[in-house]
C-alpha cells in the first residue's frame, strides 16, 4: 500500500480519513472552528462517488444522516459545539433505531453561542448521550492530526460493527492546527454489507427501521438490547496511552490536544527528577476505567481539562475512592499552560 505525507489541518484530515474509510454520504452546515471539515467534503466527497448536501440547518442534516444510514450509506455529519445541541434529537432518534454514523464535534467555548475558541466542554454531553432516552455513543478523541485520520476510519468500522453511533470529539485548536499526515493512497473501503437496511425488499421480507415502540414491554426488551450492545462495547473497545505510571508519584489525566500541553509539562518536570506519569483517554465511551490500577497505591492524580471539570468525574468513579484526585482546569477558550501546570504539580509533589 503506497502512501504519502502531507501538510494538513485536523478538520481536513478528519475528512480525509471519512472519504478513506468509505464514507459516501455527508450532510453539514456551516459553523465555526469546523468549517474547512465540509469544505473537505464538498470538494472531494463527490470525486470518490459520494453525496454531499450542505443542509438548511443542524436539525436538517442530522435527518439526513438519519435517512441515508438506513438506507446502508456510511453517513457523516460535523459541526461544533451549539450546532451539535441542535442535532440532539436526531441523534437520539438514530441511536434508537440502532444506525450507524459518524458525528463529529469540534468544540467551540459555551455555554450558548460563547464564542469560537476551543473548549473541552462538551464532554457530559457526548459522554452521557446528550440527547432523551438511555442511549450511549462511542466517542474517541484524538490529540493530533494524524490520530485524527486514524480514528475517524476506526470510528466508521466501529459503528458498522456494533450499529452505533461514534462521535469524534474535538476542539477548535485540532481543527485548525496544521501538521503532516501520512495518508493512505488507496481505493476507500468497499461498502459493508448490511442485510438490515432499507434497500428494497424484492426477495426478502421487509426490513423496518425506527425507534417507536407503542406495545407494552417492547420499549423495554429494546432498551435491554441496547444495553446489552453497550456492555460489549465496554468490554472490547475501550482506548488509552499511558506513559510514566510505574514509579510515578502524580498522575496527570489529559484527553485531546489537552494532554499535549500536559506531556510537554511532564517532559520538563522528569527532567528535574520529578515522578509524574500520564494517562490520555482516547476513548471516553467507554471510559478506560482498567487505566486506573496504579502499582503504587500512595498515587495521586490530578486531571487537567478546558473545562470546569467533566471528565473529572469519570477519573473519580473509576478511582472509586482510592486515590486523591486533583483537578485544574479553565474554559471559555482559555486552558492551562505548562507553567500553571508544573506549579500545580509542584505544589502537590
Amino acid at each position: 500500500m503506497a502512501k504519502k505525507r502531507i501538510l494538513i489541518s485536523g478538520n481536513e484530515a478528519i475528512a480525509a480519513g471519512a472519504i478513506q474509510a468509505g464514507c459516501n454520504f455527508y450532510a453539514g452546515y456551516p459553523i465555526t472552528p469546523q468549517n474547512e471539515l465540509i469544505a473537505y467534503m464538498a470538494k472531494n466527497l463527490p470525486l470518490s462517488g459520494g453525496v454531499f448536501i450542505q443542509a438548511e440547518s443542524e436539525l436538517a442534516a442530522i435527518n439526513m444522516v438519519y435517512g441515508a444510514s438506513a438506507a446502508g450509506a456510511r453517513a457523516m455529519t460535523s459541526s461544533s459545539s451549539p450546532g451539535i445541541s441542535l442535532k440532539q434529537e436526531g441523534i437520539s432518534y438514530i441511536s434508537g433505531s440502532r444506525l450507524p454514523a459518524v458525528i463529529v464535534n469540534i468544540m467551540r467555548g459555551g455555554p450558548g453561542l460563547g464564542n469560537i475558541a476551543p473548549a473541552q466542554s462538551d464532554y457530559f454531553q457526548a459522554t452521557r448521550g446528550g440527547g432523551h432516552g438511555d442511549y450511549r455513543l462511542i466517542v474517541l478523541a484524538p490529540a493530533g492530526v494524524q490520530e485524527a485520520y486514524d480514528l475517524t476510519q476506526a470510528g466508521f468500522d466501529l459503528a458498522d460493527k456494533y450499529r452505533i453511533a461514534v462521535m469524534i470529539l474535538g476542539d477548535g485548536i485540532l481543527g485548525q492546527m496544521m501538521e503532516p499526515l501520512e495518508l493512505s493512497v488507496k481505493k476507500p473501503k468497499a461498502p459493508v454489507p448490511k442485510p438490515w437496511a432499507l434497500t428494497g425488499c424484492k426477495g426478502r421480507k421487509p426490513n423496518i427501521v425506527k425507534s417507536f415502540f407503542l406495545r407494552e414491554g417492547d420499549l423495554e426488551r429494546f432498551n435491554l438490547k441496547l444495553q446489552k450492545n453497550y456492555a460489549i462495547v465496554s468490554k472490547n473497545e475501550t482506548r488509552y496511552e499511558s506513559l510514566f505510571l510505574n514509579k510515578a508519584k502524580l498522575i496527570l489525566v489529559a484527553y485531546g490536544t489537552m494532554s499535549r500541553v500536559v506531556k510537554n509539562a511532564i517532559n520538563k518536570l522528569r527532567a528535574n527528577n520529578k515522578q509524574v506519569g500520564l494517562i490520555r483517554p482516547i476513548s471516553l465511551w467507554p471510559f478506560p476505567v482498567e487505566a486506573f490500577q496504579p502499582k503504587n497505591k500512595k498515587v495521586k492524580y490530578l486531571v487537567v481539562e478546558m473545562s470546569y471539570g467533566q471528565m473529572l468525574e469519570d477519573v473519580k468513579l473509576a478511582l472509586n475512592g482510592s486515590a486523591q484526585v486533583e483537578f485544574l482546569g479553565r474554559s471559555g477558550g482559555g486552558f492551562p499552560g505548562e507553567e500553571e501546570i508544573i506549579e500545580r504539580v509542584n505544589k502537590l509533589i
